[in-house]
Formats: C-alpha cells, sequence, structure tokens
C-alpha cells in the first residue's frame, strides 16, 4: 500500500485544531476550529474520493480518540467517510493506550518505522495518515511517506502546532496535482524527490 497524508495547514504552516475549539488545546491553543469558516460542497466531494481509495487507515492516539468518539455513531450507509472508517482495517500507534476499543482497531507499539514498513508491505490501494501530528513527524524522518495532500487555508493563526517543524529534515517535493475550493482553500499533492538540490542566481 501507499501510504499518503492528508492535513490541513493554514497559510503559516499551522496544523493544531482545525475543527473545532476544543480539538487541541495543548500548549494553550486557543483558535480551534479555523478552518470551520471555509467548508464547502468542493471540500466534500475532494474528501470523499480520497476517502475511497482508502484500504486502511494509520492514526495517532489523539486523531484515534478524537474519530473514535464520532464516526461510530454515524451509522449512514450512504455516508462515505463513516463507512470507511469505521469498516476498514485502523492501525494506532500509541506509547500510552493500553488498548483499542473501534472496532478493525489495532494498537502498534515500539518501532513505528519498523511497523509502518510492514503495513506498507501490504496489499492495497492506501493507507491513509490523516492529521497526526506528532506521527506525521515520525513517518517523514523515516521517509515513509509516498504523497502529501497538504489543503492551504487562506488564514495566518501566528501560533500553535506546524507540520514542518525547525527540526525537519530537509527534503525536496514534486508538485502532482492542484486543486482550489470555491472558498479559496488551495490543496497542494506533492510525492518525495529526494533531499533539495542547491545553487545561485547569476
Amino acid at each position: 500500500m501507499r501510504l499518503t497524508m492528508t492535513t490541513f495547514l493554514s497559510l503559516d504552516g499551522v496544523m493544531q485544531g482545525p475543527g473545532g475549539p476544543d480539538e487541541d488545546r495543548s500548549n494553550g491553543f486557543d483558535q480551534g476550529g479555523w478552518l470551520v469558516p471555509y467548508l464547502d460542497e468542493d471540500m466534500g466531494k475532494f474528501v470523499t474520493d480520497w476517502f475511497a481509495a482508502a484500504d486502511a487507515f494509520l492514526l495517532g492516539r489523539k486523531t484515534y480518540e478524537m474519530f473514535a468518539a464520532y464516526w461510530p455513531n454515524i451509522t449512514d450507509e450512504t455516508d462515505p467517510v463513516a463507512t470507511k472508517l469505521n469498516a476498514l482495517p485502523k492501525f494506532v500507534v500509541s506509547n500510552t493506550l493500553d488498548k483499542v476499543e473501534w472496532k478493525n482497531s489495532t494498537l502498534i507499539k515500539g518501532d513505528v518505522a519498523k511497523e509502518v514498513t510492514k503495513l506498507k508491505q501490504r496489499p492495497g490501494r492506501e493507507l491513509q495518515v490523516h492529521g497526526s501530528g506528532h506521527l506525521a513527524e515520525a513517518l517523514m524522518a523515516h521517509d515513509l511517506i509516498d504523497e502529501y495532500r497538504l489543503w492551504i487555508y487562506p488564514v495566518v493563526l501566528g501560533d500553535g502546532r506546524r507540520l514542518f517543524r525547525d527540526e525537519v529534515s530537509p527534503a525536496a517535493l514534486r508538485l502532482l496535482d492542484t486543486r482550489t475550493t470555491s472558498t479559496g482553500v488551495v490543496i497542494h499533492v506533492y510525492e518525495p524527490a529526494g533531499k533539495p538540490t542547491y545553487g545561485s542566481i547569476p
């Protein structure tokens, strides 16, 4: 399976708490819910299209707990996101959880890179990561992400957890696709392209 990562980002790179005020208040973050004003039909269509390609999900603890508190309650069989999340295998990376109770969930502990490499060797289309900031950092550090789907929202937050922090390793990306929603959200789809190259302007 290919490992794809979908992340919502502010224009200044913040990924924390996009969906609601109480989604993630860690480190005193009080701007949760910043993507909500930009919801539209385009976003729904793009999300639906990508979820249709999923054969499994890889989630960090916070994202798992947030999803597990909501999606099992959505029983509409025509909901394209709920049906995928509730039915497909979910692999949860956590060193603090002792068990995971959401149907078809498996807990991953220990060597994350080794375990995720094994998952990628399984047959299937996409192993999808959604949000999961700490997990994303670990995956990037071990070059395990095959495709980045970065949703860039036209808002600057000034503080909050960022996807690409100061400690991230330098990397080049190749643009595969760009989409734009009616509310001005720009979605860039990238694949890894090795290390950056450098030069000078004459």
